[in-house]
């Protein structure tokens, strides 16, 4: 079965979802084939500071500098997003969007050789086995949209989900104005 990469591309959670891990996510795929898919919530930030866990990279940590919750899968590891300067990546980074890629949070950044300008650390993952993510993606569980830089490595996550919905326009605008919780309308 051949699905359709949305790699590098954001799912806007709906209401449809229905599991709290995920409730008014944004979530960036970093894999996305035949065999399932990968990705890190951008909205879920700790009150865990970089610096804690991984001291050697706090310097280049994005605002606000905490490690985010990635999803609910391994969240005893960790993975770096970074943005990567004008000089071509080296080794121990993988690029996902535009100038966004994986990092080797292993390894000390000066010795990556690599000309990273922002990191933000996550905790675990999302994750779905094969025909999983397509089956939530056709009962609407998930918007799929273009991600841009600045959602990655923002310095506003609380407010993510709204506006990713309000730059789609129409109804997914209106979907952002939703209360968390519609009975209290």
């Amino acid at each position: 079965m051949w699905c359709m990469s949305h790699r590098g591309r954001l799912l806007i959670a709906t209401p449809v979802i229905g599991d709290a891990n995920f409730d008014r996510t944004v979530v960036l795929l970093l894999e996305h084939t035949d065999d399932g898919a990968l990705g890190l919530v951008l909205n879920r930030p700790t009150d865990v500071a970089v610096v804690d866990p991984l001291p050697e990279w706090n310097g280049l940590a994005a605002q606000p500098s905490v490690v985010f919750v990635g999803g609910p899968v391994e969240q005893n590891a960790a993975i770096g997003l970074g943005r990567a300067g004008l000089h071509p990546p080296g080794d121990g980074w993988s690029p996902v969007l535009d100038r966004i890629g994986t990092l080797d949070l292993s390894r000390d950044p000066a010795d990556l050789g690599l000309d990273i300008e922002q990191v933000r650390v996550f905790a675990g993952y999302a994750g779905w086995g094969p025909g999983q993510l397509e089956g939530e993606l056709t009962v609407d569980a998930w918007i799929v949209c273009d991600a841009e830089s600045g959602d990655v490595l923002g310095d506003e996550p609380d407010t993510l989900w709204s506006r990713v919905l309000r730059r789609q326009g129409g109804d997914l605008a209106l979907l952002s104005y939703c209360p968390p919780d519609p009975s209290s309308n």
